[in-house]
């Protein structure tokens, strides 16, 4: 995306992919459907701000708002109680047709994961989400992040092992 297609009036910084990543960041990181849209309002702004405050645009766009994402998401995840809330979430994202033996498998491996996710510490669910569900790089992470390449590998590999083996306690896989 162009600095000055960013910079023009009534045009959205993030363009449809953009917004559906961090839409997919946000609800993965644990905010409800019904503030994912504040959550999007919340990256576009400080996207402009950034870019009113001389910053520029940043280099990878997607990037950098999948990372505003995950920090916006760990925000509510610290100031909500979101166990109350997981089922329903879930049970949302699921098309209604998933009424299914399968479909109720495949719902409770979703609240599984979910539930690993939650129990994760919120640096380690961060690379996580960023690495798997908004598929960037580990150079990526590390960038946005602001944190070294071997920093995130280990984060990497300490969620992954975590969420493995309370998967396997639960005999979910």
């Amino acid at each position: 995306m162009s600095r000055r297609r960013a910079a023009g009036a009534g045009v959205d910084p993030l363009d449809p992919a953009q917004v559906s990543r961090v839409r997919a960041v946000l609800s993965l990181g644990g905010v409800p459907a019904s503030d994912l849209q504040d959550g999007v309002q919340q990256v576009r702004l400080r996207l402009l701000e950034r870019t009113a405050g001389g910053l520029g645009a940043p280099r990878e766009t997607g990037a950098w708002a999948a990372v505003v994402a995950s920090r916006l998401a760990a925000d509510w995840h610290r100031t909500r109680n979101r166990q109350e809330r997981i089922g329903a979430r879930l049970a949302s994202l699921l098309p209604p047709d998933h009424g299914t033996e399968g479909g109720q498998e495949a719902r409770l491996v979703a609240l599984a994961v979910a539930e690993g996710l939650d129990a994760l510490p919120a640096r380690q669910r961060q690379v996580l989400i960023l690495r798997f569900y908004a598929d960037l790089s580990v150079p990526q992470i590390a960038t946005e992040l602001e944190i070294p390449e071997g920093t995130v590998k280990s984060r990497l590999h300490a969620a992954a092992k975590s969420l493995r083996e309370r998967l396997h306690v639960n005999e979910v896989v």
